[in-house]
């Protein structure tokens, strides 16, 4: 019997715990100074979530049908763990490229260094040595996912047949990252250019590149490959602009970040590019000014919350997600897979999209 959802995240869990705990000395030995560095990193890998990553790509591997006993469930389930640290990597370094302050309800990676350094009366500037050793925490964060997926107990030739997915997804999303940084510079643009950054900076590493890792690994054909990024490339994107809008009107409790933050970072998201597109000339210059001010109180938050919302921005946003869910349950309903792994998917595709307030 294949494992419940809930069963599944456990799972995922133990296996980061165990790989994580057991790589952890050899880093610790170099030096004692690199004890509290991998600590950080630990902590943040295994402080929980959702585990979206993994359980896309190992029940895009179930859809290939495999059940000859040729891959150990174990190590689908210790491979597709490893996207967590491909995850811990974006993460820690989108924090400091949007000088973030907050993640998950705690003070961001660099945040906790830059306080470490003040803490211990060290030389140099406090912040400057954060975001420094949050940039190598990333890195590691993707040294490492590399070295669990090689040491999954995949056999060679699985994760031969799933390395060319695995490179382009982590390409994708360092190009996505620099597009993001680039919309930000230019000051926001259309729809469609914040669409694009979307697409590659979360959307294809969050849904369909798990989905095809997973499938890869177990040597499914390109018809199979080709159903799983139909259904994942416009799921995915559903996912990222559901975020988007918690960014924006999410409750902090729930998103673990301020009220606004994506506001007073300055994210040319498609819900701001709506918003720009639709408002009128008064509303567009309030945009200009408040969007990506630091210093945004809640009420300059609230104040861009009711343009959002009165120029048809949040509704226009929310009929694309719609749009884009139901294109991706047609492409399920389309695509040739095991019955169990069908119900899993559409369910997985309900939690990445489901409104959060």
């Amino acid at each position: 019997m294949t494992p419940s959802a809930d069963v599944l995240r456990d799972r995922i869990d133990k296996a980061l715990h165990e790989w994580m705990h057991a790589a952890r000395p050899s880093v610790a030995s170099m030096s004692p100074d690199l004890e509290p560095f991998v600590d950080v990193l630990t902590a943040f890998v295994l402080d929980g979530g959702k585990r979206l990553r993994p359980a896309f790509c190992y029940w895009g591997c179930r859809a290939a049908g495999l059940d000859d006993g040729s891959l150990s469930d174990d190590a689908v389930v210790r491979a597709a763990a490893a996207l967590e640290l491909v995850q811990a990597c974006a993460l820690v370094h989108d924090d400091v490229l949007d000088r973030s302050d907050t993640r998950r309800g705690g003070p961001s990676v660099h945040r906790r260094f830059a306080t470490a350094h003040r803490a211990s009366g060290w030389s140099g500037d406090g912040e400057t040595f954060g975001q420094a050793a949050a940039i190598l925490l990333g890195d590691l964060a993707l040294v490492w996912a590399d070295a669990m997926l090689a040491d999954s107990g995949l056999p060679s030739a699985a994760l031969l047949r799933g390395l060319p997915v695995w490179n382009a997804m982590r390409v994708e999303v360092m190009c996505g990252q620099y597009l993001d940084v680039a919309e930000q510079a230019r000051g926001g643009g259309s729809v469609e250019r914040a669409l694009r950054v979307a697409r590659f900076k979360a959307a294809k590493y969050t849904v369909e590149r798990p989905l095809q890792l997973g499938a890869a690994i177990a040597g499914a054909d390109a018809a199979l490959l080709g159903g799983l990024s139909a259904y994942g490339v416009p799921l995915g994107e559903a996912f990222q602009l559901r975020d988007d809008l918690l960014g924006v009107f999410g409750d902090p409790e729930v998103t673990g970040k301020p009220a606004g933050d994506d506001l007073r970072e300055g994210k040319r998201t498609v819900l701001v590019a709506y918003a720009t597109q639709l408002g009128n000339d008064a509303q567009r210059a309030v945009l200009h000014e408040l969007v990506g001010h630091r210093d945004l109180d809640l009420d300059g938050v609230e104040t861009v919350r009711e343009i959002i919302a009165a120029s048809g921005a949040a509704a226009a946003v929310e009929r694309l997600i719609d749009e884009r869910v139901a294109a991706a349950n047609a492409a399920l309903d389309d695509t040739a897979m095991t019955g169990e792994a069908r119900t899993e998917l559409a369910a997985l595709a309900t939690l990445a999209t489901q409104r959060i307030r």
